[in-house]
């Protein structure tokens, strides 16, 4: 076997020696020897880098999954089915394989070798102490894509070979899994240094505050899975939790949160204030590259915002897929669009400051900086230059799309970091975790969510806010607006999908239909139709919308929209919940049984 060397690049490389199609040559890690690769610490420094292409990031480590099955699309938040439309429109069917569960359970196999060689190394254990906690953090992360993907699925501890025994195990049941992760991290915790005690070539390996991050999205995931599904998705015979475990979850997780929030030394990122990019942080922040990703200069040294990231470069490792045109196609839905509330903080159906949608572009007025942002970055929609020609929804999609000014990046070239963990996430995670605790939240656990909002433009979210607005008579209350901030925050990064189910409300929202753009009609005016419902423009032709026009509830009432996907094409229920365990592991394990309605 020819040796392999891994250099870090100044930490740059950390996750390429895992994809061989990148930077090097690399065998199977499982068939690396002992020999060469655990006689010293610095071996499994070595070893550990490999993990690092097990995040998720624009080469998504899941085969035929790619990153765009993890940017919302075919959600109710999405008018485009590029990919997910089995997930979006309750089609899932039982496959012959799923490369989530062969790749995790790969990844997992290289973690257990590493913590196996960790038990006999006869060198200075706290030498390795950090790649083992880094072991322990990515069986976790593996376990936890497992555990949204299928529910409880076999836990293997140690490493197998083809004849062991353990390759015929029942499942697991789901609480035993989150046992195992919640366990795992908090063994990576413990030996896992703090950011500024990374050296400059170790930037990028996780950190104490990633895992803790990471702990409490799991935890905050499980319990509020448990507490609006109950048991309702295990398999047959699965056994139930040991105990009640979900204040239990909620406690730790804002205990965690809160650690990472005021001892992390993570910012905001939020350059509203600079002339050159006024207002468009929400924009900037996911495509820093170089100086040439914006016209102020800035490069990621400026982002102290992601906590965990898959690491890109334009020189080293460029993100290899064709980015910014695809995620000009993920193309947002009228629901998504409505849901950003005006600069007073009133969603636009209670506002004054909502303009409505009489002409092209009034409905970005007075809004949230992220609707532009997230949806029309570079397009101005008082032009005119909005059709609805092609059968799509009218708007726009631009979070993720890179620059290389004064042109865009080339296809393929993009090479912007891809946020894992975020401090926007965690001020989320946090605000949401004590309302789900205590059944309220002060105005300070609000503190981060307001970053937010002020990053937005938008009016801070308080208790006496939201008093005021229910003594007016408005539908509003906390845990909806804490909700809201999550999905707006947070869309295209991975979130949604999770979200709906584990709040037990994935059935309702999925089965609306994906409406466009208010065309009007029917007494309202617009740039496409007279108040008597003539059509007016070339700018909209009916007969390019095979679902037609629906009638539905907006910010100013209900009127009609185009129809991108009709609910009578969805058909989401309770067992799409989970995945079905693929055809191919149960032929090979008859102890494997199936999800229930599978």
């Amino acid at each position: 076997m020819k040796k392999i060397y891994v250099s870090l690049l100044a930490g740059l490389m950390l996750g390429f020696t895992s994809c061989a199609d990148t930077f090097l040559d690399l065998e199977p890690l499982d068939q690396r020897t002992d020999v060469i690769y655990f006689g010293k610490a610095a071996d499994f420094k070595d070893y550990a880098s490999s993990f690092y292409g097990q995040l998720l990031g624009w080469r998504t480590p899941y085969g035929s999954f790619s990153i765009y099955n993890y940017m919302d699309s075919s959600s109710d938040l999405s008018s485009n089915f590029l990919a997910s439309s089995d997930l979006g429109r309750g089609t899932i069917v039982v496959s012959l394989k799923d490369d989530r569960w062969d790749k995790c359970y790969n990844y997992i196999r290289t973690v257990n070798i590493l913590l196996n060689k960790a038990e006999t190394y006869s060198g200075n254990k706290d030498e390795i102490a950090q790649y083992v906690s880094e072991a322990y953090f990515f069986r976790a992360y593996n376990y936890f894509m497992l555990l949204k993907t299928f529910g409880g699925v076999p836990i293997v501890k140690t490493v197998l070979d083809t004849d062991s025994p353990e390759l015929t195990n029942a499942r697991n049941s789901r609480y035993e899994v989150v046992d195992l992760i919640v366990s795992d991290l908090t063994e990576a915790i413990k030996n896992l240094p703090l950011e500024q005690n990374l050296s400059s070539t170790d930037k990028g390996r996780v950190t104490k505050m990633a895992a803790e991050a990471f702990k409490a999205r799991v935890l905050l995931y499980e319990a509020t899975w448990r507490k609006y599904n109950g048991t309702s998705t295990d398999f047959k015979g699965s056994a139930g939790p040991a105990k009640d475990q979900i204040n239990e979850f909620l406690d730790e997780a804002i205990t965690l949160c809160e650690d990472v929030i005021y001892n992390g030394g993570y910012q905001i990122w939020n350059q509203n204030s600079n002339t050159k990019i006024p207002n468009q942080s929400s924009y900037f922040l996911f495509n820093l590259e170089d100086e040439g990703s914006n016209p102020v200069g800035l490069t990621k040294s400026s982002n102290n915002e992601f906590i965990l990231y898959g690491v890109y470069d334009y020189i080293l490792r460029q993100g290899g897929v064709n980015l910014s045109h695809t995620v000009a196609s993920m193309i947002p839905s009228r629901k998504f669009v409505d849901m950003f509330l005006c600069t007073d903080g009133l969603p636009i159906k209670y506002s004054d400051l909502f303009q409505g949608y009489h002409n092209t572009g009034d409905e970005y007025k007075n809004r949230d900086y992220r609707l532009m942002n997230y949806t029309n970055q570079g397009v101005d929609p008082e032009s005119g230059s909005v059709v609805l020609d092609r059968g799509l929804a009218g708007y726009n999609c631009s979070k993720f799309y890179s620059h290389n000014y004064p042109a865009y990046r080339k296809e393929k070239e993009e090479s912007a970091n891809y946020p894992v963990l975020r401090l926007a996430e965690v001020f989320l995670n946090y605000a949401e975790a004590c309302y789900e605790r205590n059944g309220k939240v002060t105005d300070e656990q609000l503190s981060g969510i307001n970053q937010l909002r002020a990053r937005g433009g938008v009016k801070a979210l308080t208790n006496q806010f939201i008093e005021e607005c229910q003594a007016k008579g408005y539908e509003m209350d906390m845990l909806s607006e804490i909700r809201r901030e999550r999905a707006l925050e947070l869309f295209m990064e991975g979130f949604r999908f999770d979200d709906l189910k584990r709040w037990g409300i994935a059935e309702q929202e999925l089965n609306q239909s994906r409406l466009g753009m208010v065309v009007g009609g029917n007494g309202y005016e617009t740039e496409f139709k007279a108040a008597d419902g003539t059509i007016k423009t070339a700018m909209y032709k009916p007969g390019t919308f095979p679902w037609g026009e629906e009638e539905v509830e907006t910010g100013d009432g209900v009127l009609n929209c185009v129809v991108i996907s009709s609910k009578s094409n969805h058909s989401f229920a309770k067992k799409h919940y989970l995945w079905p365990i693929p055809q191919q592991q149960i032929n090979l394990n008859s102890n494997l049984v199936q999800n229930p309605g599978y």
